[in-house]
């Protein structure tokens, strides 16, 4: 998965409709130091995995993602919004993370004018190219998969569809609520699918289209998928960092730690590799070896939040 952001090297736990899929998966988004139990990762994962605000009523809803997000309002300092926008501001006062700015509200405003009275599929695919980006600029990216889908089936193309089924899936991995999951998921499996129908062995869309199987009512597709992209590519470092995920999520350490290793031998300067490598053989009760893992991921970063993180794993290893 692409990390377009200045975030920590460190992961968010995502919380995925725990009743669909009997725990939690992660994916590399932000920081959250590791917990012993699946309550506190459900409970961090709630406070921190929203960067689409959270809810259905909120900007990209399923309403939107079928007939096209509204329009950018003000969502602080209660300026200028609309009351009958279509918008709960109140949740995304919540998530200011989503929150424009001024200037990009009203840019996006424009854009979007501009969209509606654009004539024809290429002066119509421009500006949803530019809106698509502007979206992702303030991480709707719902909304920017919206857009990216017009340009996609007005021009279709493996590349097309995978531009839109990767801001999906970025709105997807974010997503908080039950509901929002099983339809981000389920768009993004939609458009990984146009992707492969073309591209078979296209393993990156393989892989999220794995992931988003994970939170799906068939877990074991995604886990068979990703085992379809290793035996393919057995260095193929996202599906090793996922794989090790699924492992630690149903508390198979020790198989945890195997894909781990693999992965910091892949790619020994992978922040995220070396430490869950660490917090896997810790649980396993290779304290050393978990030790050396904390001290190299510490090492590859200078983010004081992951540093704090180490730092309490290695007290933890006394």
């Amino acid at each position: 998965m692409a990390a377009t952001r200045p975030a920590s090297h460190q992961l968010v736990v995502l919380a995925v409709a725990a009743a669909l899929v009997g725990g939690l998966f992660m994916l590399p988004k932000g920081i959250v130091k590791p917990k012993e139990g699946k309550s506190e990762l459900n409970s961090d994962a709630a406070r921190t995995a929203n960067r689409d605000g959270g809810g259905m009523a909120t900007n990209g809803s399923k309403a939107e993602a079928s007939s096209g997000p509204v329009p950018a309002s003000a969502t602080d300092n209660n300026g200028g919004h609309s009351e009958g926008d279509g918008h709960d501001h109140s949740a995304e006062a919540a998530a200011p993370h989503t929150t424009a700015t001024t200037a990009q509200r009203q840019e996006l405003s424009s854009l979007l004018k501009e969209y509606g009275a654009a004539q024809g599929a290429e002066a119509k695919s421009q500006v949803a190219t530019t809106l698509a980006r502007r979206y992702e600029a303030v991480q709707r990216f719902d909304s920017a998969g919206y857009y990216l889908e017009q340009v996609a089936a007005s021009k279709p193309g493996a590349k097309a569809w995978q531009q839109a089924a990767d801001a999906y899936f970025q709105a997807f991995s974010f997503a908080s609520a039950e509901e929002r999951v099983k339809m981000l998921g389920g768009k993004a499996r939609e458009l990984y699918g146009k992707v492969l129908k073309e591209q078979p062995d296209n393993l990156d869309a393989k892989t999220n289209l794995g992931m988003t199987y994970m939170a799906s009512e068939n877990p074991m597709q995604g886990i068979a998928l990703l085992r379809e992209v290793l035996a393919a590519d057995p260095r193929n470092e996202k599906a090793l960092y996922n794989m090790g995920i699924l492992a630690v999520q149903s508390n198979q350490y020790d198989k945890a730690a195997l894909r781990f290793k693999e992965l910091v031998k892949v790619n020994p300067k992978s922040v995220n590799g070396q430490f869950y490598l660490g917090v896997t053989l810790a649980r396993t009760g290779a304290k050393e070896e978990a030790r050396q893992a904390f001290l190299a991921a510490k090492s590859l970063s200078a983010d004081p939040a992951l540093a704090a993180s180490v730092n309490e794993e290695l007290a933890k290893l006394k």
